[in-house]
């Protein structure tokens, strides 16, 4: 076993055991999607089909998090080999600096159609059909289609988040561009029926279509025509020009695993220079307080250079070699220190995990950033549509200046791990700038302290805000934390866990074939396998 699959490696006996299968599993942040996602391996579909039908009907079933006008990453594990793709689409080439002040911005605004970027979602999906999957488009887009014409009951994470979104639309957003929002989405509650019918009609000509319309056709014409109407920078050559990019994964080994991130534009790149700053120590009591240092060291740096690849200053090779990260291990001492202050912002994005009986697996991430994203719906089509572009910075000196036709710093990543060249399986923890941390804490949960993937996602978390600010959740060991405070580090417990992150987590038996799965207990998380 490459790691331990002992159901009973559980220090938190309150959580639940991790899950077993042999022939396929999905593991995603909504019951009714992981069910969509395991109907595709059963029709004849792989992991890549089954994570295009999780992803589509995430967009219905959990739309406070993704949408059809989000982006998408994943990372393929198909037929022996490793595949990354990078599906953000760029600010649009109208955009400027000068053109946002001139709107009487002094920052990226968080909503309204200035942060909008290019959606990748659909190109992402199209892009997976055509080069991997064994059913069609269309066929892996059925699940969703049904759940948005005929409806579905709102789950209980769900049903919060939406009426916490209501609240602050309904006190915010005032102009003409937000009342497609309201009339789309409304404010159904916990157990009640929603439907979009538009949502269905769109989702069916993105897959007759092979997400063509959405990019050149009429989805395109009904997207641009909005925008030039509401005062949006988004035009029809930007949707044109959009084709998503397959890239090679990056890694660093991690004592005797392999874990892989997709490179920048996206954050993986801070997870890989925290777990190699961690892996020159020895996993100990004090390593909370040695994790807590390296990650702030990893963001200081990940905020300084990470954006859209054309614009980096600073190499991979470079940012991950020894010399440099032996520099920065040497800047963790004995107590916590100041580093350059980062507030991560909310967040808004979907995690699935998919495996199929062949040894297939798929990790794959989509996001509208920030819950419902911008606030801008298209007339319509139930298309939302990200604010991706909120990070973009108004400082012409920035690394992630804002620029017309550059992609912003991604905070969606999606995780993968192996051994000698052997698949161990995918992760993920979703959760805007969590993330990174949360894909440090799931991998030394796993490997240096022998958890099986549900206890890796049920142990308590922790979270970096700014400057010496760490939240902890409830369950947190309190003489850890009082070690900690007494360290320099400042220690708090927010009165619910939903700022951690939600992860999933797939991993297989290279021998057996056998699967076993961890899936999120913080959300409405399921596992649907056979």
């Amino acid at each position: 076993m490459l790691i331990s699959f002992d159901p009973y490696v559980n220090p938190y006996p309150q959580t639940r055991n991790a899950h077993y299968a042999r022939n396929g599993m999905v593991a995603t942040s909504q019951p009714l999607a992981a069910q969509a996602g395991l109907e595709i391996i059963k029709k004849g579909g792989n992991a890549v089909d089954a994570a295009i039908a999780t992803a589509a009907c995430l967009t219905v079933v959990e739309p406070t998090s993704n949408g059809i006008g989000g982006d998408a990453f994943a990372i393929v594990w198909i037929d022996g080999k490793m595949h990354g793709l990078n599906s953000s689409g760029p600010a649009p080439k109208g955009i400027s600096i000068n053109a946002v002040k001139a709107l009487g911005h002094t920052e990226m605004p968080k909503n309204g159609w200035i942060p909008v970027t290019v959606p990748g979602a659909p190109g992402a999906w199209a892009a997976l059909s055509k080069r991997f999957g064994k059913l069609s488009l269309a066929e892996c887009l059925t699940p969703a289609i049904n759940y948005a014409r005929n409806g579905y009951p709102l789950s209980p994470a769900l049903g919060r988040g939406w009426a916490g979104a209501y609240k602050y639309y309904e006190a915010n957003f005032k102009g003409p561009e937000y009342a497609p929002w309201f009339e789309t989405f409304g404010c159904p509650q916990i157990g009640e029926m929603w439907s979009s019918p538009n949502h269905a009609k769109t989702l069916e000509e993105i897959g007759d279509t092979q997400a063509e319309s959405f990019y050149c056709g009429s989805l395109a014409k009904k997207i641009t025509a909005f925008s030039e109407e509401t005062g949006g920078f988004l035009r029809e050559d930007d949707l044109s020009d959009f084709s998503p990019e397959w890239v090679d994964p990056i890694s660093v080994n991690y004592r005797g695993y392999d874990v892989w991130e997709l490179p920048p534009n996206g954050q993986g790149l801070v997870a890989l220079i925290a777990l190699n700053i961690l892996k020159g120590f020895q996993p100990e009591e004090n390593m909370y307080h040695k994790q807590f240092e390296a990650i702030k060291l990893a963001f200081s740096i990940g905020k300084k250079v990470i954006t859209d690849p054309a614009h980096m200053e600073m190499s991979i090779k470079e940012l991950l070699s020894d010399s440099f990260t032996e520099t920065l291990r040497t800047q963790i001492g004995a107590e916590a220190k100041e580093p350059v202050s980062i507030l991560p912002p909310k967040s808004g994005t979907v995690y699935l995990s998919t495996a199929d009986g062949d040894g297939n697996m798929v990790s794959f991430i989509q996001s509208n950033y920030m819950g419902f994203g911008s606030g801008i719906v298209i007339p319509g089509t139930g298309i939302a549509m990200q604010n991706r572009g909120a990070d973009f910075s108004l400082d012409p000196t920035h690394a992630n200046a804002l620029q017309g036709g550059k992609r912003t710093y991604h905070t969606i990543i999606p995780g993968f791990l192996t051994k000698s060249g052997v698949p161990v399986g995918p992760f993920g923890v979703m959760g805007g700038y969590m993330q990174p941390q949360g894909h440090v804490q799931v991998v030394m949960n796993m490997i240096d302290f022998g958890l099986n993937p549900q206890a890796a996602l049920d142990a308590p978390r922790w979270q970096w805000l700014q400057g010496k600010h760490f939240e902890v959740e409830h369950q947190f060991p309190k003489h850890i934390a009082q070690k900690l405070t007494s360290l320099g580090h400042r220690i708090t417990m927010p009165l619910e866990s939903g700022s951690f992150g939600r992860g999933q987590i797939i991993l297989r038996d290279p021998i057996s074939g056998v699967l076993v799965g961890g899936t999120e207990s913080r959300t409405d998380g399921a596992i649907a396998s056979w």
